[in-house]
């Protein structure tokens, strides 16, 4: 890549190529669940809610330990035309369980859940506004609502230790026009060569790595620039749970 084709490339948004878009945290935003937030990334805003059930699923009954699960839907006017609610069709489509179970799986990661007890924190992650990287604001945002909801079980004196272990948070890379950039939004994710979904946490582990070609290769120098771009935009990504948490 030249110089000079660096210097003139701008991303449809006018951000630069390792720049977040602004995102918020915004805690308590709805009234009756445990933990509540809406986090907005960009034009992309998703609702999530955490509840506390004091129940787990029937192959951990008697086990002493907890579960941590996910729901995720969009909203029918989510996007630029209206779809129909998937309890209308009468079934989920795949991609939607596969998101949540993503979800699932990153929050679990990140939690003792023997610390839990027979309980199960639900998060319910509900796409209001969608412009790209929905399931990644649902992670980062739903690790906030978990936490708030532990937060208050531990001040009540239900739980004597605290079971979230560490922070966990998620991000897309891609290749765009060639180049490598951070937080797609839609523009650049439907027409990018080639992108990747990243969760990590706090301490900068992995948990997943989803990468896909869309009709453009890539080489490992690619892939290793593609993750340094990740690592370094969930570290900001924490910073901003840790200041929501903060606030709260």
């Amino acid at each position: 890549m030249s110089d000079l084709i660096s210097a003139t490339f701008a991303r449809p948004s006018g951000r630069q190529l390792n720049e977040l878009r602004a995102i918020t945290i915004e805690t308590g935003y709805t009234r009756y669940a445990e933990g509540s937030v809406l986090i907005r990334a960009g034009n992309t805003h998703v609702l999530c809610n955490a509840s506390v059930l004091d129940k787990v699923p029937p192959f951990l009954k008697g086990k002493g330990q907890g579960w941590v699960t996910a729901e995720y839907g969009m909203l029918p006017r989510s996007t630029h035309t209206r779809s129909d609610r998937e309890a209308a069709r009468g079934k989920q489509s795949g991609r939607t369980q596969e998101i949540q179970r993503l979800i699932g799986r990153s929050l679990r990661a990140v939690f003792d859940l023997e610390a839990l007890g027979e309980r199960t924190l639900h998060l319910d992650c509900d796409v209001i506004q969608a412009d790209g990287g929905t399931r990644c604001a649902s992670i980062t945002g739903a690790w906030v609502a978990a936490a708030l909801a532990v937060r208050a079980l531990v001040d009540s004196g239900t739980l004597a230790v605290n079971p979230v272990l560490d922070h966990v948070a998620a991000v897309s890379v891609g290749l765009f026009q060639g180049h490598a950039v951070l937080d797609l939004d839609y523009v650049e994710d439907s027409g990018c060569g080639a992108d990747m979904n990243i969760v990590m946490t706090g301490a900068g582990h992995f948990v997943e790595v989803q990468g896909t070609a869309e009709g453009q290769t890539f080489e490992r120098r690619a892939l290793d620039e593609l993750l340094d771009m990740a690592q370094a935009g969930i570290a900001s990504l924490i910073d901003l749970q840790k200041q929501a948490l903060d606030a709260a």
